[in-house]
């Protein structure tokens, strides 16, 4: 089974637009037989808490339904990032595509400091199955709390996968952790991260994919968008950049 992570761009606030640059990565996916892939921490908005209030959406969304229709037409899981409205407040969320299936939704559990004043926590875990393989689903800081990547692994998860918004400052630290995590359990590792200025800072790119030595496998770079294949049966990798 061949999964993917992507590397975006984001158009600040613009979601129409990142919705056409979404869509792009998702057609490669499907010519290269992906039947998983999944974006950064707030993809479809950028990473910009302080706009939260604004650029939050319904998982409803009308705009959105252009995913589920490629989803279920062509076989694919695409799980995307945005700001969720919730009765509560907002959070930061993966809204979750399935073929022929209810939308899901994946909330961050586990805030930064400074997302505090502007999110919620989420309170949901979720472990996605396709065919036979379990996967956990890690949502940017989540990556730095032991008890996430611990629960993952104790729900039957091998394969581990983050959806971040790291900036240049933070990511040697985040590749650490995430090597760490995949050599303690023994789980498949993969980073979906964005490029771009989000919130004032440049985000790192460098997407990567582990193996369950904790030994990086592959690696974008911090420029392009593109895609990060991983095949889980032969163990192997593919990129693609735009």
């Amino acid at each position: 089974m061949k999964i993917c992570v992507a590397q975006t761009k984001p158009f600040t606030g613009t979601i129409e637009k990142n919705i056409i640059q979404h869509l792009k990565l998702v057609s490669l996916a499907i010519e290269q037989g992906v039947e998983l892939i999944i974006f950064p921490e707030l993809s479809l908005t950028g990473y910009e808490p302080t706009l939260a209030n604004t650029l939050a959406i319904s998982k409803d969304d009308a705009r959105l339904t252009v995913f589920q229709e490629a989803s279920s037409e062509k076989n694919i899981t695409i799980g995307v990032g945005a700001p969720i409205k919730t009765s509560q407040g907002i959070a930061i969320s993966m809204i979750l595509f399935q073929p022929n299936q209810s939308i899901q939704v994946y909330s961050k559990g586990h805030l930064h400091a400074d997302e505090l004043p502007y999110f919620i926590s989420g309170n949901n875990s979720l472990i996605l199955q396709l065919n036979s393989q379990k996967i956990a689903l890690a949502i940017c800081y989540e990556i730095s709390i032991p008890e996430h990547s611990e629960k993952a692994f104790q729900n039957g998860a091998r394969l581990y996968i983050a959806s971040v918004a790291k900036f240049k400052s933070g990511i040697n630290k985040a590749r650490t952790e995430l090597a760490n995590i995949a050599k303690r359990y023994s789980m498949n590792i993969l980073m979906a991260n964005c490029i771009g200025m989000s919130d004032g800072e440049e985000c790192a790119g460098k997407t990567a994919a582990w193996n369950k030595e904790g030994e990086m496998i592959c690696e974008l770079n911090e420029v392009n968008e593109g895609l990060l294949i991983f095949d889980n049966t032969t163990q192997t990798t593919e990129k693609y950049l735009l």
